[in-house]
């Protein structure tokens, strides 16, 4: 294999929010460098990033700082992970001291969608914006803002959980202890789960092709709609407008110019982003929806990691 051309510069950044440590390199300009995927072990984390590192470190890159993207609420400007249900306790006590300290490198850690969010702004669909919010739709639901071309993270760093506004006041418990957060109704185990009661309640809706696998999937459920499966459809429409009302309280709020839609329930396409879209417009005052782009994002699962990069970048360069 050829090695990489090498810069003044380079940065790592690592995505640990997924079952795998998604890792990459980019050089001063963000241009990715390298990338590799490995098993995530929960119990040693440290370890797998100082390998990680070493193996990049190896390979002549010249690293001068790493990116790491945590799944759960991150605190900036005391460097700690205050919640995650993906890291256990013992991982995430003291995580930043102990990966500066088995790396032997600056280390920046912030929140996965953080991260997407500044990876999609630098790289991807929110190219050309200032001021962009960013939602993913995925396990969970999660947001980030930027303002002026800049993360806006909030008092503790905390910004932008737009999985838990309430959608529906008399709808399920959340996992953060609210009842009908966004997040019980559009995430894609939401999804699912919506789905698999309406197949049970509705003896039409047997006939769709998901009836005969009880263990589908919110994908299965966007390939079924793409190949015109009218539950899928539905189903999938009926989320949209969930989220097209998130979106509309957004940009009323914000009034930002570019909303990005990234994870993997926005792999359904335009079957999705158009009904978020004419939600949004029912919902939204008027001024502001005429103001805002909705697009759909455009890295896919390099987003979080290469956003990773970018924060280590220029926070060692600020």
């Amino acid at each position: 294999m050829t090695a990489p051309v090498q810069s003044e510069q380079n940065f790592i950044g690592i995505d640990l929010s997924g079952p795998s440590i998604r890792a990459n390199v980019i050089d001063a300009s963000g241009k990715m460098l390298e990338a590799l995927d490995a098993p995530k072990e929960q119990q040693r984390i440290v370890e797998q990033v100082a390998h990680i590192t070493n193996t990049f470190q190896v390979r002549n890159q010249r690293i001068s700082a790493i990116g790491i993207a945590i799944p759960g609420l991150v605190n900036r400007q005391i460097d700690r992970v205050v919640v995650s249900r993906d890291l256990p306790d013992t991982v995430r006590e003291d995580l930043h001291s102990e990966l500066s300290k088995a790396t032997g490198l600056r280390v920046e850690i912030e929140n996965d969608a953080n991260a997407g969010a500044y990876g999609e702004y630098r790289l991807g669909a929110g190219q050309g914006s200032r001021n962009m919010f960013y939602m993913t739709i995925g396990q969970g639901i999660g947001g980030a803002i930027i303002i002026d071309g800049k993360l806006w993270t909030g008092a503790s760093g905390f910004a932008g959980e737009v999985g838990h506004i309430t959608i529906d006041t008399e709808g399920l418990e959340c996992t953060c202890g609210n009842f009908g957060c966004l997040e019980t109704v559009a995430s894609g185990p939401n999804i699912v789960r919506r789905a698999k009661d309406r197949l049970y309640r509705d003896n039409t809706s047997s006939l769709s092709r998901l009836a005969m696998n009880r263990d589908f999937t919110a994908d299965d459920m966007a390939r079924e709609a793409r190949n015109g499966d009218d539950f899928s459809l539905m189903m999938i429409e009926r989320t949209a407008k969930y989220i097209g009302t998130g979106v509309a309280t957004i940009i009323n709020l914000l009034n930002v110019e570019r909303v990005v839609l990234g994870g993997g329930v926005m792999d359904a396409g335009e079957l999705i982003l158009n009904p978020i879209i004419a939600e949004v417009k029912r919902r939204a005052f008027q001024p502001c929806f005429e103001a805002t782009q909705i697009v759909a994002a455009t890295l896919g699962s390099t987003a979080i990691p290469l956003g990773a990069a970018l924060l280590a970048r220029d926070a060692a360069t600020d």
